[in-house]
Formats: C-alpha cells, sequence, structure tokens
C-alpha cells in the first residue's frame, strides 16, 4: 500500500492513485458534512435571532454560500474519483527475445573512443539500454548523443527502437 522514499532527513510516503482517491473522496465527504452542519447551525441562530422572519436577506446568503461550499466539495469529490480509476504509472519493461544465432565478436577497430564506449555500456547492460541513460553516462549533450548513435547505426552495430518519447539502444550481434 505505501512505499517508504528516504532523502537525507526527510521521508516521503509514496501512495498508489487508488489510495490517493479514496482519501480525497473520503476528505470531501467529510467536508460536506461539515458544511451541512455548520449551515443547519446557522439556520438555527437565525430563526431564532431574525425579526424579519423568511423574507430576511440572511436566508438568501447562507444559501449562496451553502451552495458553492457544495460545488467545491462536489470538485474535490470528482477529482477523488478520478484517481481512484485511473491507472498507474506504466513501466518500460524490454523483453529480450532469445534467437538462435552465432554471436560473432564485435569489431571496434574503425571507431573512436567515445563510439567504443558507448557499445562498452551496451554489452555491459546485456545489449540495450536507454539512450538517456548512456547520455548521462557519457556526460554529453542531445546532439552528440544523436550523431553518435546515428555513425554506430550507419556502421551496422546498433540498433535505434523508440519507445514513447524515449530511444533504447540496442546491440546488433
Amino acid at each position: 500500500m505505501f512505499r517508504y522514499v528516504f532523502i537525507d532527513w526527510m521521508t516521503f510516503v509514496v501512495m498508489k492513485n487508488k489510495n490517493v482517491g479514496f482519501l480525497i473522496v473520503g476528505i470531501s465527504v467529510l467536508i460536506v458534512a461539515i458544511i451541512l452542519l455548520f449551515n443547519f447551525g446557522l439556520k438555527d441562530i437565525m430563526d431564532e435571532g431574525c425579526d424579519h422572519g423568511a423574507s430576511c436577506t440572511m436566508y438568501d446568503t447562507i444559501r449562496i454560500q451553502t451552495g458553492l461550499s457544495l460545488i467545491i466539495a462536489g470538485l474535490v469529490f470528482l477529482i477523488g474519483v478520478f484517481f481512484v480509476f485511473s491507472r498507474e504509472n506504466e513501466r518500460i519493461v524490454v523483453k529480450k527475445v532469445k534467437e538462435k544465432v552465432l554471436k560473432k565478436k564485435l569489431d571496434l577497430s574503425g571507431l573512436d573512443s567515445v563510439e567504443k564506449r558507448v557499445v562498452g555500456i551496451l554489452q555491459r547492460e546485456k545489449g540495450a539500454f536507454f539512450q538517456k541513460s548512456i547520455m548521462d553516462e557519457l556526460g554529453c549533450g542531445k546532439v552528440k548523443m544523436t550523431r553518435i548513435t546515428d555513425k554506430l547505426e550507419a556502421k551496422g552495430l546498433v540498433e535505434r527502437k523508440r519507445r514513447g518519447m524515449n530511444n533504447i539502444l540496442v546491440l546488433v550481434r
């Protein structure tokens, strides 16, 4: 239900969407109950204290405030319902397909040092890794990483697979 994430001296509780939704729905129901109790008490006070009777303008004010409060509580309720029925964040799973192909030794002779590092990272990560992660590990920018990937693709060593907004680099064997 709860997952704890520790960051230095602060502790955060990470909850799932469904649990957050139920919490928000419960809070909105509590808010509606408080609004109604408060307004019933206010009407009782008005009944005893107002000399104008039903024509008193305070009753209209109470009615407007109650309506606005209930609308706001209803919006909070709808947000909670949205979270209850929303899907959790999906994880990207890279499936590895086993092939009966003889593995050949990679020819790294025509590569510069950065290209060799990229191939080394892919070998270390068992043949597939996110382009962004490789870029972070190398400490290079997007443009340079794209150029390196283009060169490795042209040489037939790497294949780029699109996964949403990310690329996964796969070592061609």
